[in-house]
C-alpha cells in the first residue's frame, strides 16, 4: 500500500549500536530530523514550531430553525520558517452540503447549502470572492504574503443550517436539545511533517486542530442552558440566583450536586427569563477545538474532584441529559471515577482540565472538555462508552495527535484505558472490546499494518487497526516493562508532547528513552507487520518437578502467554509469561511449572489475547 511504501529506508537511534531492532522511516520524517524540528531520540527538536491562533467567537443559534449566524474574528500567528500566500480552512458543516464527497451515508432530505461565507476581511481589507476557493469541507484563501514570525488579523461572518437528521458528531439530539460542533471556519493545520492539513473531512476520519485560544459569546433564546469548552465567565448572568449558587457549590464539593433538577424544569425558571435571549461566555485556553451543546429541558448533575495532590487542583464533572434516560443517572458517578482513576491509576496524569461535561446527545463522540453520549441498554455499556470517551482528553487533546492519519494514536489509548479503568468502577467486568474482531480478521486481506494511513484503511481494518490492535499493543508493553516502567516511560512521552503535536516515531523513539530499553523489536512487529495471530498449546510433559508446557506461534506478532491449569484435586493455577518470551523471535517455547500436583487440563489465552484458532488451546491429561 501506498502509506507503506514509503517506509523504504532505515536509521539507528542515537546511542543504540547498530545490532539493534530499528524501525523503517520514511523521507518526511528523516527530513524533519535533518531540519531538527524533531529528533531521533523522541524529544521535540530545536527547531520545532507549531501555527496557533486565537477565536473570538460571536454565535447567534436559533433551535427553532437551527440556523447558526457567526462572526469569528481570528488573529493567527505563523510560527513555521515559510511564507504562507495562502490560508487553508476547515469548513467542516460543508459534510451536509449537496454533492460534497463523503464516506458517511447522510440521508438526502438533510442535506442543505452548507456554509455560507458572507464576507471575509484580512488586516481590514476584504478579500475578494475570486481569492476564496471552497472544495467539499477545505476552503482556501489568498492572502498577501505571511512571513515568519508575523499575524495576520481575520474577520469572517458566516451562517449554515444545523443538521436535524443524519446525525454524525453534531446535530439536532430532540426538539429542545442540539449538540453543535465543528460550527466555525477553523484553520487548518500547518505542520513540519505534511505543510498544509488537506485531507477533506469525509465522515469517517476524524480531525487535526492546532492548540488555540477561544473566546466565544452564544446567544440563544432564554429557555435554554448552554454547556460548552472552557470556562463559563457570566454563570450569575444567565442563570437563575438558585442554579448560578449551585454550580458554584458544584465546583468544591466532593459531593453530587443537582444544579438543575426536576422542580426547575417543572418551573421552567432555571435560566435568566428577564430578556428574550442570553449570551453565554465562555473563555477556553491552549484547546484543540471548542463545542457547545443546549437543551432547554436537561437535568444537570455535578460534582467535582481533586485531580492533582500537589496543586489541589480541581475539575468539575457533570452529567447533562434527558430525565426519560434512566440510565444516565448514573453517568455522573461513572464520570467521576474515570476522571479519579486517571489522575491516580492510569495514565496516573492529573487531568489536564477545569470540567468534563458528558452530554446525553445521539452520539459517542469525545471533544475537549465535552462528550456527546448517546444513552445506551446497560449499565456495562454506560461504563465503558463514559470511560472510552473521556479518556480521549489526554489522546488526542492533551497530546495533540494527528486523528485523521493516526487514528491509532488516540482511539488506541481510549480502548486501553476502557480495559483498565471499566474494571475499576465495577470490578466484575471484562472487557473484551474489539478482541475476537482482530483476531478473526488476523492474516485476512483485512489485516494491514496499523502503520497503515487511517485514511486508507478499508473493511474491518477501519475498526480494528485503530482500537484494538494498537490497544493491546499498549497494553503488551505494559505487562513486559511493568507498570512502574510503563508509567515512567508514558509520563516522558506525555511529559515532551503534551500541547504538541506528536507523531508516530516520536512515540515510539519517546518511549523507548523513557523506558532507557529500546522497544522496537515490539514496535516493528506489532505496528508495522501484518499476519495471522495464532498459538496452539502442543505438549505437556511430565517432568522430576512438574511440568513443562510447549507452546507455538503461527505468526511473528508477539502475544502474552497465559495458561489455566487445572488440577486432579479440583485446585487451579494461572501461569503468565509476557511478549517477553517472543522477543528472540522464536516461533516455539516452552514454559515450566513447578507443582507436585497431578495436572488434569491446561487451557492457553485469556481476554486480551485475540488468538484465531482456540481449538489447540487445551490439553486434557487422562
Amino acid at each position: 500500500m501506498k502509506s507503506i511504501s514509503l517506509f523504504i529506508t532505515a536509521i539507528c537511534l542515537s546511542g543504540m549500536v547498530a545490532a539493534q531492532e530499528t524501525l523503517p522511516v520514511p523521507a518526511e520524517v528523516q527530513a524533519a530530523y535533518a531540519k531538527e524540528t524533531r529528533t531521533i531520540t523522541g524529544r521535540p527538536g530545536a527547531k520545532y514550531w507549531q501555527n496557533t491562533a486565537n477565536y473570538d467567537l460571536k454565535v447567534d443559534f436559533n433551535p427553532a430553525t437551527r440556523v447558526l449566524k457567526g462572526a469569528v474574528d481570528v488573529i493567527y500567528e505563523n510560527n513555521s520558517p515559510d511564507v504562507l500566500s495562502t490560508l487553508w480552512f476547515k469548513l467542516y458543516p460543508n459534510l451536509y452540503k449537496k454533492g460534497v464527497p463523503r464516506e458517511s451515508k447522510l440521508n438526502e432530505r438533510d442535506l442543505n447549502e452548507g456554509v455560507k461565507i458572507l464576507s471575509i476581511v484580512a488586516e481590514g481589507k476584504q478579500i475578494p470572492e475570486n481569492s476564496i476557493h471552497i472544495d467539499g469541507t477545505n476552503m482556501q484563501v489568498d492572502i498577501a504574503a505571511l512571513k515568519p514570525g508575523k499575524q495576520l488579523k481575520l474577520k469572517i461572518d458566516y451562517q449554515y443550517e444545523l443538521n436535524k437528521g443524519s446525525h454524525m458528531r453534531t446535530g439536532q439530539v430532540d426538539e429542545g436539545s442540539h449538540f453543535v460542533a465543528y460550527f466555525f471556519p477553523r484553520i487548518a493545520v500547518y505542520d513540519d511533517i505534511d505543510g498544509w492539513n488537506k485531507y477533506p473531512y469525509t465522515g469517517d476520519v476524524e480531525f487535526y486542530n492546532d492548540f488555540c485560544n477561544f473566546k466565544a459569546e452564544i446567544t440563544v433564546p432564554n429557555q435554554f442552558a448552554v454547556w460548552a469548552t472552557g470556562d463559563l465567565l457570566n454563570a450569575k448572568k444567565v442563570y437563575s440566583k438558585s442554579v448560578a449558587e449551585r454550580l458554584e457549590r458544584a465546583e468544591t464539593s466532593d459531593a453530587v450536586v443537582d444544579v438543575i433538577n426536576d422542580q426547575d424544569l417543572a418551573a421552567r425558571n432555571f435560566t435568566n427569563a428577564e430578556q428574550p435571549y442570553n449570551t453565554w461566555k465562555f473563555d477556553g485556553r491552549n484547546v484543540t477545538d471548542f463545542v457547545f451543546a443546549l437543551s432547554d429541558h436537561y437535568l444537570w448533575k455535578s460534582v467535582s474532584l481533586v485531580v492533582d495532590p500537589a496543586s489541589k487542583r480541581r475539575t468539575r464533572v457533570d452529567a447533562v441529559f434527558n430525565p426519560i434516560h434512566k440510565d444516565y443517572y448514573e453517568v455522573i458517578d461513572f464520570a467521576k471515577q474515570t476522571v479519579y482513576a486517571m489522575s491516580y491509576k492510569f495514565p496516573k496524569w492529573p487531568f489536564p482540565y477545569p470540567h468534563e461535561t458528558i452530554f446525553d446527545g445521539l452520539d459517542q463522540m469525545e471533544y475537549p472538555m465535552m462528550v456527546n453520549d448517546n444513552p445506551v441498554d446497560s449499565r456495562e455499556d454506560a461504563i465503558t462508552l463514559t470511560v472510552h470517551e473521556i479518556f480521549h482528553t489526554m489522546f488526542p487533546f492533551y497530546m495533540g495527535t494527528n486523528e485523521t492519519k493516526y487514528a491509532w494514536m488516540d482511539e488506541g489509548w481510549a480502548t486501553i484505558g476502557e480495559w483498565l479503568i471499566a474494571p475499576m468502577i465495577e470490578p466484575s467486568m471484562v472487557d473484551e472490546y474489539g478482541v475476537v474482531p482482530t483476531a478473526v480478521a488476523s492474516g485476512t486481506k483485512d489485516d494491514v499494518p496499523v502503520m497503515t494511513l487511517s485514511t486508507e484503511l478499508k473493511g474491518s481494518a477501519t475498526f480494528t487497526n485503530s482500537y484494538p490492535k494498537p490497544g493491546m499493543g499498549y497494553l503488551y508493553i505494559k505487562d513486559y516493562l511493568g507498570d512502574a516502567l510503563f508509567h515512567k516511560a508514558l509520563h516522558h512521552y506525555i511529559s515532551q508532547w503534551q500541547g504538541k503535536h506528536p507523531m508516530p516515531y516520536d512515540f515510539f523513539n519517546s518511549m523507548n528513552e523513557g523506558s532507557g530499553k529500546n522497544l522496537n523489536w515490539f514496535w516493528k512487529r506489532w505496528f508495522f507487520s501484518e499476519g495471522v495471530t495464532d498459538m496452539a498449546l502442543t505438549a505437556a510433559n511430565k517432568t522430576a518437578d512438574g511440568y513443562l508446557f510447549h507452546i507455538s506461534t503461527k505468526g511473528i506478532k508477539p502475544l502474552p502467554v497465559d495458561l489455566q491449569l487445572t488440577y486432579t484435586d479440583g485446585t487451579k493455577e494461572q501461569v503468565h509469561r509476557s511478549i517477553a518470551v517472543w522477543e528472540k523471535g522464536d516461533q516455539q517455547i516452552t514454559v515450566p511449572v513447578q507443582t507436585t500436583k497431578k495436572l488434569k487440563r491446561a487451557e492457553l489465552g485469556s481476554a486480551h489475547v485475540p488468538d484465531k484458532d482456540r481449538s489447540d488451546n487445551i490439553i486434557r491429561v487422562n
